[in-house]
């Protein structure tokens, strides 16, 4: 009786390591496509990523750099301080891009520029990304909003 109840115990215990192994493999898989790693102009410039690999882009919007092109298509460069990254979008900007403020984008480096597929700009006078602050204080030129 005792090795029948320890033998189900231990296949018990092997379905269960089974199913486990199998569900963090599914969550991998089905998040694969939604996890964008974050990199500053300077980090972009200094190893740049393949082309197939999409990322977010962030920093500051640098001035006299943004043009508008034919139909939709925007071209300016962002900038941590450091380096700037020339960035092509082809979509609406958001209503508070502008130059000089923050911004974060997602989509691949290629051919030294980057091909934005997503603009994201700051919501209000003083919101910027935690991962944008960081760089622009590893850079030093962050300066705090006041108030």
């Amino acid at each position: 009786m005792k090795s029948l109840k320890k033998q189900r115990r231990i296949q018990l215990i092997s379905v269960a390591v089974v199913a486990l192994i199998a569900a963090t493999g599914l969550i991998g898989y089905g998040l694969r496509d939604g996890i964008n790693f974050f990199r500053a102009p300077s980090q972009v410039l200094a190893e740049p990523p393949g082309p197939s690999e999409v990322f977010r882009i962030g920093g500051l919007v640098e001035e006299g750099t943004l043009r508008r092109g034919e139909g939709e298509e925007i071209s300016f460069s962002v900038t941590d301080g450091g380096a700037s990254v020339p960035v092509v979008f082809a979509g609406v900007l958001p209503d508070l891009f502008e130059e000089n403020q923050g911004m974060v984008g997602t989509g691949s480096y290629i051919n030294g520029t980057f091909q934005a597929s997503e603009i994201l700009a700051k919501h209000d006078e003083t919101y910027m990304p935690k991962e944008v602050i960081d760089a622009l204080k590893d850079q030093g030129v962050y300066v705090a909003p006041e108030g």
